[in-house]
């Protein structure tokens, strides 16, 4: 399966304008393109605005979200995660309009499950449209470093034909739409949030181990923010990038060079993905003939 997901890649990459992923994108302050979301004395902003934290204690979570909303457009930000016991401590860094569409929203998510002392960090993707969290496309993904030691990048790129997840420029994952997903692939205009809650009911194995606040305040950091989309007037549900050549700059497909990382990532850290789960989808979701 491994092995004819990477071949089908690879003819797409050469199929595409592919140009990898961006590199050298325009950072944000946070006043430029963001705003506090809740836990407000939880949200600090460092380093003359160019970067933030976010932190978790025994009594509030805390989060921020873009001032806009973007229909696709490529999202990222360095990530330094919190450090010694964090189990059960959920970081996220996601683009989501359930805000506005309580029922059938769209979600593109990095999860960050929380860590036990010795035990790699797993992260979790997400994948959802139109309220499709029951059909749940999710994978997890060891990562081959301590994310806590030091600031890794995660982005996200969303057009209207795939959905690309990088972790330090490297894909780890590829979405593409096919016409029998439907809705269920994100098609609404989404913001983008970055939050940290307590998340002990199932974040680190199923929820075996739940936070201890004795390690409180957990926090994580969050710098060379990226919001490279097109927005969206929230009012009258018109973008404003419609006849922007710099939104068209944004990259369409991976290189060759890259599939390859990408295949050798997937072989050797990931964990779980629902292509593979005949326990939740004894007959596969349509876009995993490919996989």
């Amino acid at each position: 399966m491994a092995n004819s997901y990477l071949g089908f890649l690879l003819v797409w990459a050469h199929v595409l304008l592919a140009s990898g992923s961006p590199k050298n994108l325009q950072t944000l302050t946070f006043d430029e393109g963001f705003d506090h979301l809740y836990g407000d004395d939880h949200v600090l902003i460092l380093d003359d605005g160019k970067s933030v934290s976010i932190s978790l204690d025994n009594r509030t979570s805390s989060g921020f979200i873009s001032q806009d909303q973007y229909l696709h457009g490529y999202f990222s930000a360095s990530i330094k995660l919190p450090s010694d016991y964090t189990a059960g401590v959920v970081v996220a860094f996601y683009m989501s309009n359930q805000e506005l569409y309580n029922t059938h929203h769209d979600e593109l998510d990095f999860e960050f499950l929380g860590n036990i002392r010795g035990q790699n960090w797993v992260v979790q993707t997400n994948v959802y449209g139109n309220g499709s969290t029951s059909r749940g496309r999710e994978e997890r993904y060891d990562l081959w470093f301590d994310p806590t030691e030091d600031f890794h990048k995660y982005s996200i790129l969303w057009t209207k034909k795939e959905i690309i997840f990088y972790v330090d420029n490297v894909p780890i994952r590829v979405v593409h739409r096919i016409e029998a997903m439907g809705g269920d692939y994100p098609s609404k205009p989404m913001s983008l949030y970055a939050t940290i809650w307590d998340g002990s009911n199932w974040a680190t194995m199923g929820g075996k181990y739940k936070v201890n606040y004795n390690y409180a305040p957990f926090i994580a950091k969050f710098s060379d923010l990226v919001l490279h989309g097109c927005a969206v007037d929230p009012i009258e549900k018109s973008s404003i990038c419609d006849n922007v050549t710099s939104y068209e700059a944004i990259p369409i497909g991976i290189t060759p060079k890259d599939v390859i990382k990408m295949g050798n990532f997937r072989k050797k850290c990931m964990t779980y993905s629902y292509c593979e789960d005949r326990v939740r989808f004894a007959t596969p979701l349509p876009e995993c003939a490919m996989h």
